[in-house]
Parts: C-alpha cells; structure tokens; sequence
C-alpha cells in the first residue's frame, strides 16, 4: 500500500509524465500496427475456436496483455483513456482478440497489483509477463486451512484460460464448516491465483458470437492454494503499481468492456460502408436511398454518442486517479452507466448494418462475426439490468449512504 500512495503522490505533483505518455504512444501504435495480422487471422481464430498462435504470439510479444500491470512488474499500467483506445483498436481488429486481450489483462495486472509483495515478485520475475486469465465469479468453495485454502468448484465463461500460465478465479471463503464473515456483512469472496497445471478444463464452446475466446468450463477438486496466492475480491488497495488499482477488478473489467464495445461499433460501420460503396444496391434499394443515409448518420450518431460519454466518463475519473484521490460512488456509476449505454447502443448498430447489408450480412464474414460478437457482448454480466436499476437507483438520489460493491450498491464501511 506504501508503494501505492507514493506513486500516487508522484503523479498529483508532476504533472504530465512524459515516460508514461511515450508508453502509452508506444501500445497505441503497437496494436494499429498489428491490425493486418488480426485481421488476417480472425476467420482462422473461428475455427480453432480460440486465438491462433500467431495471434496470441503476437500480443504476447508486444506486452499488450500488460497494459494493466504494474510498471514495477514490467507492465505499462496505462491510465484509463489510454487502454480504452489501444483495447478499442484491437477489437476493431477482431472481437475474439480484444475481448481475451482486455480480459487477460484485467486477470494479469490485478495478480501483480494485489498479490502480496514477495508472490507478485515469484509470479512477475521471467522475461515475459505471465498470463493469468480465468473467472471471478465465485462460483468455488475454498477452505480454510492452515497457510492456505483448499478450493474447489466449477466455473463458466473462463475467457483467455487457453492461452494463461495461472488460472485467476473467485470462490467465497468457509471456516468451520459455514461461510467466513466478510466485509459488508457478506461472505468473505477471494480470487485465488492457481498454477494451470491443477486446473481441468472443459471443451465446451460452441456459442453464437465470440467464438475465437475459447472462455471454455473449469473445474478443480481440492487444490492445496497457498494464502500468499490469493487476495479479497473486491480489494482496491494495491501493493504494487499506482492509483490506477483504485478501480479494483471490477473497475477495470468495465473498462474492458467498454472499449470492447466502441470497437465492435467502429468496424461494423465502417465495414458497412466498403459494402454500400460496392454494391449497386442495398437490398434492393438504390444506392443513393435516403432511408440509408438518414439511417446511417443516425447509427454514427448514437455511436459516437455513446463512445463520448465512455471517455468523458472516464476521463473524470482518470484525473481523479492521477490526483492520487478514489473514485466516488457518483463516477463508479457513471463508468457503469457508459458501459451499458455502449453496449446496448453498439448492438442497435449492428441490427442496422445487419440490415441494410443485406445477403452479404447472412453469409460468414466480417458485418456477420461482428453482429454475432456484439451479441455475445451483450449477455455478460456487467451490461445486465440489474446493474442498470442500480445506477438509476444512484443517479436519481436514492443511494445515500451507499457504494458500488461487485454489481450493485452496499452500505459504505
């Protein structure tokens, strides 16, 4: 926590860091400079179900699973703004990659930020960042044992786990025999960091859209997890890196997703243009239709609409961060809110362009596999009602007293 506050201190008198701003330039022109090889692969990533090696080589390499790693961990721990664009342009890329991009990143750097100081170092002392990637749902039951906990469950949607070193993944805590009291007056919930070698995996992804993640079933059985490879859940107290890990995993699983949407949105426009520009027709309809254009700037308004309030979201919150300060509740659920206002409006875009495409959309290719992923989007937890009433609940003064805890409001400690 030390460490922590130190590098918050540094940034709210600094200034802009020019160190920091040429990392950041450097993972932006990493990924436009990998879009061809994304792009090249993405049919290939479909039919393997999950990334190519030369895909996931390629992000590995250029450290773009470390954008939210510790900088003291070898990672870029770019603030906000700055992976909201880089994850935005690998999506834009291919869905697949950007989603097991962003999800790697979040189950990587929260590792490094919350494990304690001598694990994170273990974990964090090769030449690579290793890729830890999994579920944080407590979906397990870890036991309480002397210096550790035995764990065991079955978990769902583990996006990245193919391609991960160490499985992140979240169960709630019992002690004689019943839950451990935790915070809030809830069940205490960890996220335990697990060696793949003890992990049995499923092979059960046959799904609609994103079907290049592999985020495949996994289960383990009494495995022997040292305390020290484990932290609360719903930390936001980090012991290596800045006040970038005031977010918490959910703070940064939202920005993930965020950015996973604008991207989505972006291609598919664009790709419905090279389709408009092509075509003699829409279907049926000549090109010069009016109903397409006026339909077209209306699909680009909402969508840029939406990609506004994402960064004008959390760019109040980055200069929170980067004051030293946490984020208040009021920010927590105005990221929450540009969250699912992006990715119910991304999908709205894509029924258009699904639309007006035409054939071209029915048949397997880019508008198809992005109208596809999008709606796979859609169904992850963190756009769901539930989270929506919660911000409405907040934003019309209905709150009080209260804060953001997994998916929604809890009493303030």
């Amino acid at each position: 926590m030390a460490k922590a506050l130190q590098g918050a201190s540094k940034v709210a008198g600094s200034g802009k860091d020019p160190v920091r701003e040429a990392e950041s330039d450097s993972m932006l022109e990493k990924a436009r400079s990998l879009t061809p090889l994304f792009r090249a692969n993405a049919e290939a990533n479909e039919r393997l179900r999950e990334l190519t090696a030369e895909t996931f080589n390629a992000l590995d390499d250029a450290r773009l699973v470390g954008i939210f790693t510790p900088k003291s961990l070898g990672g870029s721990e770019l603030w906000p703004t700055e992976s909201l664009e880089v994850i935005e342009t690998v999506a834009a890329a291919d869905g697949s990659t950007g989603w097991v991009m962003f999800a790697a990143a979040v189950g990587t750097g929260t590792g490094g930020a919350y494990l304690d100081e001598s694990t994170a170092a273990r974990l964090f002392a090769g030449d690579r960042i290793p890729v830890i990637g999994g579920q944080g749902i407590p979906n397990g039951v870890a036991v309480a044992v002397k210096n550790g906990y035995r764990l065991s469950g079955a978990w769902s949607y583990g996006s990245g786990v193919k391609h991960s070193a160490y499985i992140h993944t979240g169960a709630v805590v019992h002690e004689n025999g019943e839950p451990r009291p935790g915070r809030h007056g809830t069940p205490e919930i960890r996220i335990f960091v697990v060696p793949r070698a003890e992990v049995a995996f499923g092979d059960n992804w046959d799904v609609l859209g994103l079907r290049a993640t592999a985020s495949i079933d996994y289960t383990m059985q009494d495995v022997f997890v040292p305390a020290e490879y484990s932290h609360v859940a719903d930390t936001t107290d980090p012991v290596h890196g800045g006040p970038l890990f005031f977010l918490g995993i959910v703070g940064l699983a939202t920005l993930g997703h965020s950015a996973f949407a604008l991207g989505v949105g972006r291609r598919i426009l664009d790709e419905l243009v090279v389709v408009a520009q092509g075509r003699t027709s829409i279907t049926g309809t000549p090109r010069e239709s009016e109903s397409f254009f006026e339909g077209y700037a209306n699909a680009e308004a909402k969508y840029r609409a939406a990609r506004a309030l994402v960064f004008e979201s959390w760019g109040d919150v980055e200069e929170t961060l980067k004051r030293g300060d946490r984020p208040s509740t009021r920010q927590l659920t105005l990221i929450r809110l540009a969250l699912n206002n992006a990715t119910w409006t991304v999908a709205d875009v894509t029924h258009f362009a699904y639309r007006w495409a035409g054939g071209i959309a029915l048949r397997a290719g880019v508008i198809q596999r992005y109208f596809r992923d999008m709606h796979a989007g859609t169904q992850h937890v963190t756009s769901s009602a539930p989270i929506l009433r919660e911000c409405g609940r907040e934003l019309a003064g209905f709150a009080h007293g209260k804060a953001w805890g997994f998916n929604t409001l809890v009493d303030e400690h």
